[in-house]
């Protein structure tokens, strides 16, 4: 009897575990950033248990990138809402910092939609009835240029609505939220939008709105002050026109997490309430945190807020939500190569296949009397995936033309490879930086081996430490790694962090360029 009444109080002892460890809010079994990838402008919603996000993409295709998780804290890259930019042959020419902007992604009658402003061309609506595609072709709803950061709002009453900022760089205004009526479907905007907030006086740059509504109060969540300085703002008002309260709500305060910069408002299952946003850190991109979210008299206050004045700051920090956890991914290219690539621009049939379980990439000449590889589109590349990691492959060059090379390339402003270079019948292996690469600067060569009778190709490889420090080393057999003695830094590129992958290029047109076969590639962090 006594082990009978033990063991019931051993099982209700568990169920009150258990139900607190239930209870326990996300924040107290994670640390920020929850995402240490370049996810700039991110914006996410819930369905069901499932929480979807997308982000800006810039000038690199496939974009708009679609990432899913389960706790808000792990996400999984599952695909990419974007196959090309458009126009298709205007983005066949790479446009840095041009493109997919501030997107937002919602959930309404039954279909995902994405709007999405190209900062020359307008403002973009795409939908899907799955996530995970397949998604329509993007429609030009609201045309011009300058009109960035939308977000659509379908109210209870029927009505639906799309918020937008300005890009002073296109539009030659900025600090500005408009609201314009829209059709129920998505697909038509109103050109007589209304001004709703003038942030000039005390929120410069206001942008990146998200819209939203709770306990009768239409709220507008936008970022003002700049990406590395600035805060926070809410704007509420029980007219989706205004007039607008305004409150900061989120700032860097004494943290080192600068911005913190626009986001997005989710609500678990569970009913607690989280904030998505993104801090710039240089070469490392946007990366993304996640804030706990409460609500005081009717006004959110998000992060930490231990002086009670309502102005949260963003909770812990470290350098890497992974420390101490080892990720290990070895892309052996036998089908399809894994999602993290990305082209420069739009992408042409014949830049790469899986060829024999081998990535081939062709050396194609594509930019005219280019002095460096800046405004190469067939550059295929990744985002930083953390603060430090290892990156190796394995280089096959034998079918490499005179006048071609390729390699393992770390670009940004600044840009650094290593890899093979074919002149005059002979192939050496050469390391290449190129310092202010987006003024034109020449490629620095240094010979590291002239490559005689090398038929087993030659391993590659890219180690990044702290502060985004670079060193590249070289091996024939894959186990003895020869280091280069000169150290570089990644610099980020326009809008985004610096990324690392794989090319091949030549110097001149031909109708038949060389190609190279890269057998793997290996990150490790």
């Amino acid at each position: 009897m006594n082990r009978i009444k033990q063991f019931l109080n051993f099982i209700s002892l568990l169920c009150v575990v258990m139900m607190m460890l239930n209870s326990m809010p996300i924040y107290a079994q994670f640390q920020n950033p929850v995402l240490h990838k370049d996810y700039s402008d991110p914006d996410a919603i819930r369905v069901g248990d499932t929480y979807i996000m997308t982000a800006s993409s810039f000038n690199h295709t496939p974009g708009l990138p679609i990432l899913t998780s389960k706790d808000l804290v792990n996400w999984t890259l599952k695909g990419y809402a974007l196959n090309k930019l458009v126009p298709e042959e205007y983005f066949k020419t790479v446009r840095h910092g041009a493109g997919v902007w501030a997107p937002a992604i919602r959930y309404h009658n039954n279909s995902f939609y994405i709007f999405y402003p190209d900062p020359d061309f307008g403002i973009y609506m795409i939908k899907s009835k799955n996530y995970l595609g397949p998604w329509t072709e993007p429609v030009l709803i609201l045309p011009g240029k300058g009109l960035i950061d939308p977000c659509p709002f379908w109210d209870g009453n029927g009505k639906a609505y799309l918020i937008h900022a300005y890009a002073g760089s296109r539009a030659g205004i900025k600090s500005i939220l408009t609201i314009r009526s829209m059709n129920n479907e998505g697909t038509k905007v109103n050109e007589d939008g209304r001004i709703v907030y003038d942030g000039h006086i005390i929120d410069p740059t206001i942008e990146g709105p998200k819209l939203y509504k709770r306990n009768n109060y239409y709220y507008i969540f936008a970022p003002a002050g700049g990406v590395g300085t600035g805060w926070q703002t809410i704007l509420r008002s029980k007219n989706i026109f205004g007039p607008y309260e305004r409150k900061v709500v989120l700032a860097q305060g004494k943290t080192d997490v600068n911005g913190p910069h626009q986001g997005a408002w989710v609500e678990s299952p569970q009913g607690k309430d989280w904030f998505l946003h993104f801090q710039d850190k240089d070469a490392y991109g946007r990366i993304v945190h996640l804030q706990p979210m409460i609500w005081k008299n009717d006004w959110p206050v998000i992060g930490n807020d231990d002086d009670g004045d309502g102005i949260g700051e963003p909770t812990n920090s470290s350098a890497n939500k992974n420390s101490g956890i080892k990720y290990h991914f070895v892309e052996n290219f036998d089908s399809v190569k894994s999602l993290e690539w990305q082209w420069q621009a739009n992408a042409g049939l014949e830049w790469s296949y899986i060829h024999n379980n081998q990535l081939r990439l062709f050396a194609h000449s594509i930019v005219d009397s280019a002095k460096n590889k800046y405004n190469f589109p067939n550059l295929l590349m990744q985002k930083f995936p953390s603060t430090s990691f290892e990156a190796i492959t394995k280089i096959n060059f034998d079918r490499l033309n005179n006048d071609e090379d390729a390699g393992l390339i770390v670009f940004g402003y600044d840009y650094f490879w290593i890899g093979i270079q074919k002149r005059k019948d002979t192939c050496y292996l050469v390391m290449v930086d190129c310092k202010n690469a987006d003024k034109g600067s020449k490629e620095h060569f240094i010979i590291l081996d002239t490559l005689v009778n090398v038929k087993n190709g030659v391993y590659l490889k890219l180690n990044v430490t702290e502060n985004a420090n670079l060193e590249f080393s070289y091996s024939m057999d894959g186990k003895d790694f020869k280091s280069i003695v000169d150290k570089f830094k990644a610099k980020q590129g326009k809008w985004v962090g610096a990324k690392f992958g794989l090319f091949a290029s030549g110097m001149k047109k031909t109708n038949d360029c060389g190609a190279v076969d890269f057998d793997f590639f290996e990150v490790n962090f």
